[in-house]
């Protein structure tokens, strides 16, 4: 009977065990990056589930850009691995990580500054067409379907971040609030499973911000993805993650929810440069 009893709970266990894996879309592995003689990430372990919404915080130059730069591609890390969707992203460039299923936004705003709003858009979504180049130049049937479909569902993006009006101007002559929902909705049209949000909230004012903390919230349910975002606002991050990472000098300090995280004295006194109570 004790060994049917062991038997039965090693089996739950392992279910449970491959329940919880099924569900993991990014995990970061003991991921460590060197510049020159910096290690400018160490031993990073990191993971995102399905569905979450994760920040990743710590003052300025604590790595939280370089570990964003080695998640999509832009860096190697020197050791450790960065999975994905049960990839290894390792070795790959950004745009076939992109094609993995991850989309970013960026610390300066990276838009095609010169064209329209809606071209910006349209770009992001031709990484799904079908056609070739060869039915590009001829411009036959399927061609004109497509480019029918990526203006139709263009325009549909633009509608949620209510950019619309804007779909025929100049992308750099949009306000700055609107320039990072551009940013976002462009990210969106790639269609990611994983979004990566670099301090979407940076030269906003409060009500935009509040306006952006709703919006995340609201992207991660409607497009049923997960988000990792990078933000100094601390009222956006308690706001919507559910999990929080904070790194100091490369190292991971601490791991866990807004309020453990709000009271963790490590952090109060790396982060917020102050003593903890």
């Amino acid at each position: 009977m004790a060994n049917e009893n062991t038997a039965a709970a090693n089996a739950a266990a392992l279910q449970e065990a491959n329940a919880t894996a099924a569900k993991r879309l990014l995990d970061l592995k003991d991921v460590s990056i060197v510049f020159g003689g910096l290690r400018a990430v160490s031993n990073l372990n990191m993971h995102i589930d399905e569905g979450e919404l994760v920040g990743l915080i710590g003052p300025n130059g604590a790595g939280k850009t370089t570990a964003f730069n080695m998640i999509t591609g832009v860096y190697e890390p020197t050791e450790g691995q960065v999975h994905f969707d049960g990839q290894l992203v390792n070795g790959h460039k950004s745009y076939q990580v992109t094609q993995m299923g991850m989309a970013r936004t960026f610390q300066n705003i990276r838009l095609f500054s010169e064209l329209s709003v809606l071209d910006n858009v349209k770009i992001a979504f031709n990484m799904h067409v079908k056609y070739n180049l060869a039915e590009a130049v001829v411009r036959d049937k399927l061609y004109f379907s497509e480019e029918d479909y990526v203006a139709e569902k263009s325009m549909e993006l633009l509608e949620i971040f209510h950019l619309e009006k804007h779909a025929n101007d100049i992308a750099k002559n949009l306000p700055y609030g609107e320039q990072r929902r551009l940013e976002i909705a462009r990210a969106l049209a790639t269609q990611p499973k994983l979004l990566l949000l670099d301090e979407p909230a940076a030269g906003m004012n409060p009500q935009e911000t509040k306006e952006l903390t709703n919006m995340i919230k609201w992207i991660r349910d409607q497009f049923k993805l997960s988000v990792l975002l990078i933000e100094h606002d601390m009222s956006l991050v308690m706001g919507v993650c559910e999990r929080i990472y904070v790194l100091e000098y490369g190292f991971c300090i601490a791991e866990g929810k807004p309020e453990e995280i709000k009271h963790n004295k490590r952090v109060i006194e790396a982060y917020l440069g102050g003593e903890a109570s």
